[in-house]
């Protein structure tokens, strides 16, 4: 491609809305802009990219059996009722003039669902995998980060039909390691962990994460071995110790204006640690109560688990005052009239500080069972740096940052017996039909490979995923020779197969360095004054100011085994 016809229409300014470094190069770069919050045109390097990406998805996947269709983005509301996910609340939803309800596909499990219950009735059938590369929408409340979070993006979504879990599992394995060969090709690091599966459902799932400090999710994993989690989902090792101390007689006291953890154990002079925060939830629309440490957090996936609900939402100020008689802030289990689920931390401590469910007063030297019922104790916080490894017995939990790019989930039944996608085994009998999906961010990876490879210049693409392998830069456009000899060598690396960019506009050198570096070319080559030498330039942006003087008699020759060489540290 010759850059005098390419469109990319780059900016030195950094965007005022851009707060991610992804985001900011994307949209200095030329690759895309916004249409909307959350919301954004690829331009054509943009596109270049996902495609790219693409490519690599599709070539993985099809190695293991996976066949690609397409499904519509109109979904009817008719086929989320089937499985009560018509009110998740990330759906866009519309209707036609006929007043028939429909919803903007945000995953597509009712979907491949209902095309294989119509079309498979027998164990011979399976296994089956199916995919789909295509626009998802979620309505995102607070879009961030450019394609990081956005309301409308790309989204591979791969979908496993069998008859067995033994066939589940195989496809499952298979998966995971097909997504370890992308995000290795794309040239990211990554780390899967174990994590909770929202609002897809299922057993067992993994995340695959790209490690980088601009990370919205927290990520923590063992010092020892290989355990590791989204901190939503890490296991916490349970306290079963015997109750420590002397009881003394547990008492009211005034804690005027002291509402929060910080201000009570500051105005009783105790740490949060002696405190114990008591949090009103609904659970399918009856109040329970969760109780946690007073410096940790209630982890409202795992307090689903525990106590077996469908959905647990938080208690707004009314319900919190009519179970408690108190305003938020000075709830406590003592005296409470509906189920008290306790974190495994506070299990035989005492001595601890609870609200004493009227305003500006605490209980304190409260101990759990002694003093109030314990309806039933589980692992409901959520875990932080430092807690001890549930896997081994040697390591701590340490914490990182990362980008959620993957998901893979081993779904069971859920959707086929909701849906009644049914097969028929060897002896007659009906089963519903096991099923996985599998999820991959196309235009997340993009976004999240610049996040992990970028300096102050620009982005710096693996070669893999690049808009373009090559630049040829003509140092002096009015110069006969650069521009003739140019010419030969883009035809040349053309001919043997290489995506190269000619950067023959009639710029100053100066600018055409900072496009080149800005939209992160992985190899780069200046055809200049030493053309006349028999040499022109070459250099790597990922290698920051190291460049070379090759042959120009055969510099095709050499760039070509550079391309090669730097595509196969990718693969190796």
């Amino acid at each position: 491609m010759r850059a005098s016809q390419l469109f990319f229409p780059t900016l030195r300014e950094v965007p005022k809305d851009a707060e991610l470094i992804s985001h900011q190069l994307l949209v200095r770069g030329g690759f895309v802009r916004s249409v909307a919050a959350g919301v954004y045109s690829y331009l054509p390097l943009g596109w270049r990219v996902h495609e790219k990406i693409s490519k690599i998805v599709r070539e993985e996947v099809n190695s293991f059996g996976g066949l690609e269709l397409h499904m519509p983005v109109l979904v009817p509301r008719e086929l989320l009722d089937e499985t009560g996910r018509s009110k998740v609340p990330v759906l866009f939803g519309l209707k036609d003039k006929n007043q028939r309800e429909f919803f903007l596909g945000f995953t597509h499990e009712e979907v491949v669902t209902d095309i294989v219950r119509n079309s498979i009735s027998s164990w011979k059938q399976m296994p089956l995998y199916l995919y789909q590369i295509q626009t998802k929408e979620r309505d995102e409340p607070r879009p961030r980060g450019g394609l990081i979070r956005g309301r409308e993006f790309t989204m591979f979504d791969g979908y496993s039909f069998n008859s067995n879990e033994a066939d589940l599992e195989t496809i499952y394995r298979e998966n995971y390691r097909a997504y370890g060969r992308i995000f290795k090709r794309c040239g990211l690091e990554y780390l899967a962990v174990e994590a909770d599966p929202g609002a897809i459902g299922g057993s067992e799932n993994h995340e695959f994460m790209v490690l980088t400090a601009s990370g919205e999710d927290t990520v923590l994993r063992c010092t020892h071995c290989d355990y590791a989690a989204n901190a939503e989902r890490a296991e916490i090792v349970a306290n079963t110790g015997a109750v420590t101390g002397t009881k003394q007689e547990s008492k009211v006291v005034p804690t005027p204006g002291a509402h929060t953890v910080e201000e009570v154990a500051a105005f009783l002079q105790v740490s949060a640690e002696a405190v114990i925060k008591t949090i009103i939830c609904v659970a399918d629309g009856k109040p329970v109560a969760g109780l946690v440490r007073g410096d940790r957090e209630l982890n409202l996936p795992k307090f689903v688990r525990v106590i077996g609900a469908k959905e647990v939402e938080l208690a707004d100020a009314e319900t919190v005052r009519k179970v408690t008689n108190a305003p938020v802030g000075f709830a406590g289990p003592v005296g409470l009239q509906i189920p008290i689920y306790v974190d495994n931390e506070l299990r035989g401590g005492a001595g601890y500080v609870v609200g004493a469910n009227e305003a500006d007063a605490h209980r304190i030297n409260v101990q759990p069972i002694t003093d109030f019922a314990v309806t039933a104790w589980g692992d409901i916080r959520t875990a932080v740096a430092g807690d001890r490894c549930v896997r081994c017995s040697e390591g701590v939990l340490e914490e990182a940052r990362g980008i959620e790019v993957g998901h893979i989930f081993k779904l069971g039944t859920k959707y086929s017996k909701d849906m009644s996608a049914l097969y028929q085994d060897e002896q007659g009998a009906k089963h519903p039909i096991i099923m996985g999906c599998y999820g991959l961010g196309v235009s997340r990876t993009m976004a999240s490979a610049i996040e992990a490879h970028h300096d102050e210049n620009g982005i710096c693409w693996p070669i893999t995923i690049a808009p373009y392998e090559v630049s040829i830069i003509v140092a002096n456009g009015k110069d006969e020779a650069q521009r003739t000899y140019s010419e030969s060598l883009y035809k040349e690396l053309k001919a043997v197969g290489v995506d190269v960019l000619l950067d023959d506009r009639e710029e100053r050198i100066g600018v055409k360095f900072k496009d080149t570096d800005l939209i992160g070319i992985p190899v780069q080559v200046v055809v200049g004054k030493g053309l006349n030498e028999g040499v022109v330039e070459l250099s790597l942006r990922r290698v920051k100011g190291e460049k070379e003087t090759i042959s120009a008699e055969t510099a095709c020759t050499t760039i070509t085994a550079v391309v090669k060489r730097e595509k196969a540290a990718l693969t190796a």
